[in-house]
């Protein structure tokens, strides 16, 4: 609750005595309650729109992403970007954050890594999802099994937004 002391704002809460020292949430913690979509965001939306496009366009991707049907949460800077599935179409790309949004895995990582791996030949450790993980760029969050019974296809989604080859030359 907030209570107002004059021109400052403090935040008031109980804390249950079985709360260890670390797991208390500070106002700094809890989420906004209105979501402002920022440029950086809005550029990524139309990246993931554009990916949609070319998913489309693309039949052995279609073919295989045939059994793929669930939501998964892209986050880039903290910004959340929900995409949704449906036998291997990507059919909504939603701007986050939402508690509401059930999703099935999570992939977590910073805008200049995304850069990095988006670009016609990327570095080493950034050419692939779990080469983010692994350098420390990436984080893979939630139902791993679903990831890699599907990985060639969500890999090969992601590397759509990569311009081509002959356009980098």
């Amino acid at each position: 609750m907030f209570h107002p002391d004059g021109e400052t704002w403090r935040f008031s809460f109980r804390v249950s005595p079985h709360t260890r020292i670390g797991m208390v949430r500070t106002p700094l913690d809890v989420a906004p309650t209105a979501h402002q979509v920022s440029l950086k965001e809005i550029q990524v939306i139309e990246i993931f729109q554009n990916i949609q496009s070319q998913l489309n366009g693309t039949p052995h991707l279609l073919r295989l992403g045939r059994l793929f049907s669930e939501t998964v949460l892209i986050e880039i800077c903290g910004e959340e970007i929900y995409l949704g599935f449906d036998k291997g179409r990507l059919i909504e790309v939603t701007p986050g954050p939402s508690r509401k949004t059930p999703w099935r895995f999570a992939f977590r990582t910073d805008a200049e890594a995304l850069q990095k791996f988006w670009q016609p030949i990327p570095e080493a450790g950034f050419h692939d999802i779990f080469g983010l993980v692994k350098i420390g760029r990436g984080r893979i969050d939630g139902d791993i099994l679903c990831l890699v019974k599907n990985l060639r296809f969500f890999k090969d989604v992601m590397a759509l937004a990569r311009p081509s080859k002959e356009l980098a030359a």
